[in-house]
């Protein structure tokens, strides 16, 4: 499978906007807005990164990183998500390659980590740990992970983009 990664362009907005809700609908955990939250975050112009997975010419995932802030005020924090796969080609590497694009993306530009609210067996393979402590307000502590890149976890909670209402 050949996976091609780049910036989304203004015309992949659609097809981000259905690809998510695709992705999302048959998640029990999910809210059933993942894909409202993207065009929240543009249209706020919080959306730090927004890349697109193609393959074979089609839109097949998407991540989107956007900035969170920490009590303490440590700055250089994101937080990792929305990220979809196309239904029919989850497990096929589109998730995996999509977080690699984005902590390459974060490596230059010398973000201090990431963080984000997701299945804890699943984002622990690409490095990141349950932060229990630092979890936002209103986020469920058992699903609250981060990726420390530069330094460790600061102490105290950190705070998604207000579009996310934690």
């Amino acid at each position: 499978m050949n996976i091609n990664i780049r910036l989304e362009c203004p015309e992949d907005r659609d097809a981000i906007f259905d690809l998510t809700k695709r992705a999302f609908a048959p998640m029990p955990y999910a809210d059933g807005d993942e894909q409202e939250m993207i065009d929240k975050l543009r249209d706020a112009g919080a959306l730090s990164l927004s890349a697109v997975a193609v393959l074979d010419g089609a839109i097949a995932g998407h991540v989107a990183l956007s900035p969170a802030t920490h009590e303490g005020g440590d700055a250089g924090w994101y937080t990792l998500g929305p990220i979809s796969a196309e239904p029919a080609l989850q497990r096929k590497g589109i998730g995996r390659a999509l977080i690699a694009f984005a902590k390459s993306w974060m490596g230059e530009h010398r973000a201090r980590g990431c963080i984000l609210t997701g299945n804890p067996n699943y984002y622990s393979r690409f490095g990141f740990v349950p932060a229990p402590g630092s979890t936002p307000a209103g986020a469920p502590p058992a699903f609250f992970m981060v990726l420390p890149l530069n330094g460790a976890c600061p102490p105290g909670r950190f705070r998604f983009h207000p579009v996310f209402g934690a």
